[in-house]
This record gives C-alpha cells, structure tokens and sequence, in this order.
C-alpha cells in the first residue's frame, strides 16, 4: 500500500485519531519509506480536508457541529439533486446495477451484527456502491466530482459504527424507496428521499461525534 493510502486508511479507522499530529520523519519512520512520497501523500490529504497544517507537521483534523452541517448541508443539495436527474435519464443498465448495489447493501445490513472493521468497510462499500450508481444514472460526471470534494470518508466511516440495528434498516428502507423513484421516473420523490437519507446520516454523525472526539483530543491533545 502507497503512502497515501496507508495515510488515510489510518485515519479512517482511527489509528490516527482526529487531534492527532503526524510529521514527515515519524511517519517515513513507520512506513520504511523516504519523506519524499510521505510529503506528497500529506499535500493530497491536505487538499482533500483529511489533516491540517501545524508549525512543525500536520494534525489529523477534527470536525466541530459546525462543519458537519456545513458538509451535509452541501451533500444534501448535490446528492438530492442527482436523484432527480437520475430518475429522469436512468436506463435499464443503471436500475440493474442499483437493483445489484442495494442487494449488497441488504445483505451487509442483515450480516452486521457486530460493529467490527470488516462488517463495517462492507456497509461502507456497498453504500458507496449504491451512491455511485446514482451518480452513473444522473449523467453528470462534473456533479460527482464537486461530490467527491465535500464527502469525508472518515465521518461515513466512522457513522456506521454508531448505527444501530433499526438505524440501519432505516437506511436501507431509504435506499429501496430512492431506488423505486429512480424505476418508475418519479424525479421529485427521489430528490426528497435522498435529502432526507442524507440528514439523517447528518444526525447520526452529530449525535456521536463529540463523545467521540472529545475522547480522542484528550489523548492527542500536546503531543
């Protein structure tokens, strides 16, 4: 695994908690690499919103209530929006890849019975999965890339650890609605439901996250 990558799997399962300060030589230390890759690999991150630049290194970032309602709220306009589209210009092609996405979601859902890493990178997988079909459906490729800059894996990742067995079915219960709107070329009721997923995963997140991060900054915090 490349620099880059092994950088944010850490912080997507907390190896590197938010709070956290990361430098050039630790992590060249610790991944056996020179700092030339580890120094773009930080700039990448850096761009994507993932670390935050200090005198000496980065800090993984961490999120106040206040970004992530600024980031859902954005989500939720884009993400809405491409539902509506999707149910207009969706082809068969594309319902039978959502119809294939959602039974990975479904059964995801039904085998989580246990917040491990592994049952969890499979929901987020076939979330993002499904999430992506949407985006193929919609036929606007600038759409997903505006997306891709304001979705923060971390915080998805880190949301399916706190759902619990109801929230999820929700959430699938979700999925198979916007899927339905999306068949039957119902634009506006797939760009209401999607909106209404999306806050709700905002909710989830807001719910947990001080507990979380609070916990987190008190053992990074100076370091």
């Amino acid at each position: 695994m490349d620099a880059y990558n092994f950088i944010k799997e850490a912080i997507i399962h907390l190896k590197y908690p938010p709070g956290m300060r990361l430098t050039e030589e630790s992590l060249a230390k610790e991944l056996n690499l020179s700092r030339t890759p580890i120094r773009e690999a930080i700039k990448q991150l850096e761009a994507e919103g993932l670390v935050v630049p200090l005198k000496r290194g980065v800090k993984v970032r961490h999120f106040t209530k206040e970004d992530i309602k600024k980031i859902y709220d954005i989500r939720t306009l884009l993400e809405s929006y491409a539902a509506g589209k999707a149910a207009l210009y969706r082809t068969d092609e594309n319902i039978a890849a959502l119809e294939e996405a959602n039974d990975l979601y479904e059964k995801a859902v039904y085998q989580c019975n246990e917040a491990t890493n592994e049952n969890v990178k499979l929901l987020v997988e076939a979330n993002n999965r499904f999430h992506e079909s949407i985006f193929a459906a919609c036929r606007n490729e600038h759409l997903h890339f505006h997306l891709s800059k304001v979705v923060v894996i971390p915080l998805v990742f880190r949301s399916f650890y706190w759902y619990s067995e109801s929230e999820l079915q929700r959430s699938l219960d979700f999925h198979k609605i916007i899927l339905k709107a999306i068949q039957d070329q119902e634009p506006d009721r797939a760009r209401i439901a999607m909106h209404e997923h999306i806050y709700e995963g905002r909710d989830q997140v807001l719910k947990h996250l001080d507990k979380d991060q609070n916990r987190n900054l008190l053992k990074w915090e100076g370091k």
